[in-house]
């Protein structure tokens, strides 16, 4: 069966970072330096740019609009007069942020780059951060192998990370204690050729991530063993669900994920895709 994929968005250098927030799909273009909204018919609408690149978002209980902006290693906020500091994460990324995930409590974890190589060199082993909602910031997680999607599980007391330059690549999981510290530091699956990149969970606690070199959306049981796979019309690079049901994958995507090519090409995408469960 030929998968039923519909464009939300084009025109873009490198989508990343998708989130379904107040029925709305929210994304950074990361090498276009800007942050998206779009609303289910209309066309895309800019929200905010973000010079130091935007990647990861999320938001604060209030609502409020959370980016990382990568090469200045900051969370940045949206007030209603424009972006704040809300924490400055340069004293434990030995390099530039990355995804992020905010908790319903308003806590943020975010990734951080080891070091500047790519594929297939190895990486840095690097931390993985911390945000309290006052935005005072510690480490949650030490040796992190480019720590990259987060999603939250079992009633958000599992964290689920994509560990892309792990060798071999994984998904791991964590407990989350009350106070948002982790512990419990646990397998989920180990791959080969795919590098798990972008993730997200269903209503089910099956993990869905962006394989970009593949070229797949790859569907990961709670057992941890892979129950679907399916070919995207562009590498994928993260995956949200939402839609009203929140049976609707979102897919960012694009032609490289090299910085120069990308801005140069703006032929990034971002594509709905309706799945099954949860």
């Amino acid at each position: 069966m030929t998968e039923q994929f519909d464009v939300v968005a084009d025109g873009l250098a490198f989508p990343e970072g998708p989130r379904w927030h107040d029925g709305a799909l929210w994304f950074s273009d990361m090498q276009g330096g800007t942050v998206y909204r779009v609303t289910p018919g209309q066309p895309k609408e800019q929200v905010v740019e973000v010079p130091n690149l935007p990647s990861g978002l999320g938001f604060l209980p209030d609502g409020r609009l959370l980016v990382v902006s990568m090469h200045d290693r900051k969370v940045l906020r949206l007030d209603p007069d424009g972006l704040h500091e809300h924490a400055d994460l340069s004293q434990v990324a030995s390099w530039h942020t990355n995804d992020m995930l905010v908790d319903p409590q308003g806590r943020a974890y975010v990734g951080t780059f080891g070091d500047a190589s790519a594929p297939p060199d190895p990486v840095t082993p690097a931390n993985l951060a911390l945000i309290a909602p006052d935005g005072a910031v510690s480490v949650a997680a030490t040796d992190m192998h480019l720590a990259n999607g987060m999603a939250l599980t079992d009633g958000g007391r599992t964290l689920v990370v994509a560990e892309t330059r792990a060798l071999p690549p994984r998904i791991t999981a964590f407990d989350v204690a009350d106070d948002g510290s982790l512990s419990g530091r646990r397998v989920l699956i180990e791959l080969t050729n795919e590098l798990p990149d972008g993730i997200c969970a269903d209503a089910d606690d099956n993990i869905w991530f962006a394989s970009p070199f593949t070229g797949e959306v790859i569907k990961v049981d709670t057992a941890g063993q892979i129950v679907a796979r399916i070919r995207t019309p562009q590498a994928p690079y993260a995956c949200a669900l939402g839609g009203e049901d929140g049976q609707t994958l979102f897919i960012c995507a694009s032609d490289t994920w090299i910085p120069e090519q990308a801005r140069a090409a703006l032929a990034g995408q971002v594509f709905a895709l309706r799945v099954n469960g949860g």
